[in-house]
């Protein structure tokens, strides 16, 4: 069994939406052991859809489209496949009624532009959507399979996981069981990474394990492919352990993990608060950790203290330390840091200070320059690094940064009040 996954869209080829699904999509026919041969993305065109369709039939035995379900006119999904696989549209009476209910829930009137979306290739399945108006599409051509999903990535995740999923598996398409397991790291470059690990992750090793990095965060994937899903970790776990002993604290999660994610999560185990105060990061680092459900507890707020007179009348930075050091400099952020705990009256303060660019910076203080600190009543560390990249990337991974510290800092003693 081989698999293609058909993306229909004129704003993905044209660059304006970027393709999520085919990545989700191949992770999940991944776990189910069935092998992804291609992707392909094919704009809005009725012949350049019914030439891909075909194509990926004579290339693989599974395809999965994604997109052209909805109502307009350059959604044309269930146009192509009735053309490929020869048959008239039919009406199902079913899906019908389920467009016409959900308009009736949110108090509208069906178009009848939508009515269209209840039409199947002669001989097809309906797939259930119940969160969108467009019902999917199975459709088994002699030995080959074709499921149509929505494009909204919450409408196809949920229309796979529940209807096209339990069709693979009743049909028996899957060849086995593929699983990955990612540890990420963070504080060392990918080089250096690798130079830890790299008997892993040399060529012919099993599992397989490959290394990739993305906005400063390096992240090793153990894949391992079994009959089972216990053969499958048994193959992983050994693998896992010795790299997460090998790397020490340079790892700081696994798999869906994120620097916040954890963060959060030793806060909440050692009850503990925090505040933030940024300049360099405006923001970024206080957004993040507020993505986490759950931590208003532990997060009491946060200071954007961007130009030098903030930090002075917010802070309490005197402005000689300023007039000194500069406001990118270990003072500064030390000052940052000890000034917004006192004022939230919480256990840590961590602040973040540099020169994000493309602009200021000085030969001595490069742009890319910046200093995250972090404090408790015992004491206040304070770490210094000078990024490449552009504006948004150095914002981004000077958050990162401050976020690490963050960690090890509550990873490594008790905080005293």
């Amino acid at each position: 069994m081989k698999a293609e996954i058909l993306s229909i869209g004129s704003e993905l080829v044209s660059g304006q939406n970027l393709d999520t699904n085919s990545r989700w999509l191949s992770q999940k026919l991944s776990e189910l052991g069935i092998p992804i041969v291609f992707h392909t993305t094919v704009g809005d065109d009725l012949d350049d859809n019914v030439h891909a369709v075909k194509a990926a039939l004579d290339r693989a035995e599974l395809v999965l489209v994604t997109g052209g379900l909805g109502p307009t006119q350059d959604d044309l999904t269930r146009e192509v496949l009735a053309k490929v696989a020869d048959v008239k549209l039919v009406e199902d009476a079913v899906s019908l009624v389920h467009i016409r209910t959900l308009f009736q829930n949110r108090n509208r009137e069906m178009p009848e532009r939508n009515r269209v979306q209840a039409l199947l290739p002669e001989g097809a399945e309906a797939l259930a959507n119940p969160t969108g108006t467009a019902p999917g599409v199975w459709l088994t051509l002699g030995v080959k399979h074709i499921a149509a999903m929505p494009g909204v990535p919450s409408e196809m995740t949920r229309m796979f996981d529940e209807q096209v999923k339990p069709r693979l598996l009743a049909r028996g398409l899957g060849t086995g069981v593929t699983l990955e397991r990612r540890i990420h790291c963070f504080g060392a470059g990918e080089s250096a990474i690798e130079e830890k690990v790299v008997d892993f992750t040399k060529r012919g090793h099993v599992p397989e394990v490959g290394i990739t990095v993305s906005d400063a965060t390096v992240t090793l994937r153990i894949r391992a492919t079994a009959a089972t899903h216990a053969e499958a970790e048994e193959q992983i776990a050994p693998v896992a352990t010795a790299i997460r002993e090998r790397l020490g604290d340079f790892v700081f999660g696994c798999d869906d993990e994120e620097l916040h994610n954890v963060a959060v999560r030793l806060l909440k185990e050692n009850n503990l608060t925090v505040a933030t105060a940024e300049s360099i990061t405006a923001g970024l680092l206080a957004h993040r950790l507020s993505s986490v459900p759950g931590v208003s507890v532990h997060l009491h707020g946060g200071v954007v203290v961007y130009c030098d007179d903030a930090k002075c009348q917010q802070l309490d930075v005197p402005s000689a330390l300023i007039e000194k050091y500069t406001a990118v400099s270990e003072p500064v952020a030390i000052a940052m840091a000890e000034g917004v705990r006192k004022k939230f009256g919480t256990d840590i303060g961590l602040a973040t200070t540099g020169y994000a660019g493309p602009d200021g910076g000085t030969d001595g203080t490069p742009v890319g320059t910046v200093y995250v600190a972090v404090a408790t009543a015992k004491e206040t560390r304070v770490q210094k690094f000078i990024w490449g990249g552009t504006r948004g990337e150095i914002q981004s991974r000077t958050a990162k940064l401050a976020l690490n510290l963050l960690r090890l800092r509550l990873e490594s003693v008790k905080i005293e009040s």
